[in-house]
């Protein structure tokens, strides 16, 4: 049975990928949204002014839009109202950062054990830089600890999981004291079809539906996101200010060419999209990141090199199946050094956690611990070698 009231949505994360894509999305496709969000100030915000601006920025100038229709309410004081909304919502989303799905897992799953199967089931759709991510989520929402594994049984007939491929740049803002988010006018948002073969998915405006959706999400992993942080990482070393700063570098503006066509051979190869069609997509992804209306400081783009450095991530992911291959992945090789690189870099616990890993380990437990590579793969021993060498270099500082 459908319900009558006016459509809802609950998302996680009020920050400015959630407000100024996410949730103007959602509000455009006439949804209320209630924002689940930890920071105070910000839900304090929310609950008091009742529109923010959402400013897209491009070649051919700006745009504007006004959110409205929202309302915030704080997850970690308030669970029993977020869990009555996510029990009468129509669809959940987020946008916090994957180590952040388990800690947003139980409150999500008490809201799914608390719906009526009378509702149609609820969407969750995770909105995150990495491969799988609603998997990842739904792994946490119905894993014992917080969901009676007695209640699995017919658990689609509450909740339908679908994975999701987000791409916007949202540069860091000019100010954290308005709600406004400046961001770049292009956009992608592709989510997968399957989950809902018996039932229609939810009408999203901009959304795009696919029943595979691997080609378009590590597409844009390995175009767009290794492309940013190859920027970043090789800007930040050679002591650029922002990304923009970095690709009117003729040398690292070269480097982005360079582990950008790598992944474009295993993606044309992988995925069997045309080599002209990914050249041209990989032209559009160096003018975007490189776009001057849009600059973003080097150290935010690269923040949290753990994550970056990742066994399905953005280097490490591409340069094993290359290496597996026989194929070259030396630039993606060269990128994940400056990654390894990044360390201790003021406001970023990550690359403090980092600099502790290399010096308390030895290279081949460290490529373990932070790649997730074992020595059985092509990939290993390469990447042992790049952690020597920045070991000695950091040791001899």
């Amino acid at each position: 049975m459908e319900r009558n009231a006016p459509k809802k949505a609950v998302h996680f994360g009020a920050g400015n990928i959630g407000r100024g894509f996410v949730a103007c999305f959602l509000h455009n496709s006439g949804y209320e949204v209630i924002f689940a969000e930890v920071n105070d100030a910000t839900v304090d915000r929310l609950n008091t002014e009742k529109s923010y601006r959402v400013i897209e920025v491009g070649a051919d100038g700006t745009s504007e839009s006004i959110v409205t229709n929202y309302r915030a309410i704080n997850s970690r004081t308030h669970e029993a109202d977020l869990v009555h909304e996510i029990a009468t919502a129509d669809l959940v989303t987020c946008a916090v950062g994957p180590h952040i799905l388990q800690y947003i897992a139980p409150v999500i799953a008490k809201g799914i054990d608390a719906r009526s199967e009378d509702l149609s089931p609820v969407t969750v759709i995770a909105c995150e830089n990495a491969i799988g991510a609603t998997d990842t989520l739904g792994g946490f929402i119905k894993s014992p600890q917080n969901t009676d594994p007695s209640r699995l049984d017919g658990y689609e007939r509450r909740a339908r999981f679908a994975n999701s491929a987000i791409d916007r740049i949202v540069p860091a803002q000019d100010s954290n004291q308005t709600l406004d988010v400046r961001l770049e006018k292009f956009y992608e948002w592709v989510v997968e079809r399957t989950p809902f073969s018996d039932h229609p998915p939810p009408p999203i405006e901009g959304v795009c539906w696919v029943d595979d959706l691997q080609p378009f999400i590590e597409r844009k992993l390995f175009t767009v996101n290794t492309g940013h942080a190859t920027a970043a990482y090789h800007g930040y070393i050679r002591r650029k200010a922002t990304v923009y700063d970095a690709l009117r570098d003729r040398d690292i503006h070269a480097e982005v060419r360079r582990a950008l066509a790598e992944t474009a051979a295993l993606i044309t190869q992988k995925h069997g999209i045309p080599q002209n069609e990914q050249q041209a997509y990989v032209d559009k992804i160096v003018h975007r990141i490189g776009n001057p209306h849009l600059e973003d400081a080097v150290e935010r783009v690269g923040r949290a090199p753990l994550r970056k450095l990742g066994r399905k991530e953005r280097f490490i992911g591409p340069a094993a199946e290359l290496a597996e291959m026989g194929a070259d992945f030396k630039a993606l090789l060269d990128a994940a050094e400056m990654a390894f690189r990044f360390q201790r870099v003021e406001g970023d616990d990550e690359s403090f956690q980092l600099a502790e890993i290399m010096a308390a380990h030895d290279a081949e437990e460290v490529v373990r611990r932070v790649c997730g590579l074992q020595p059985s793969e092509k990939l290993f021993t390469p990447v042992v070698e790049v952690v020597k060498r920045v070991q000695f270099d950091t040791l001899s500082d």
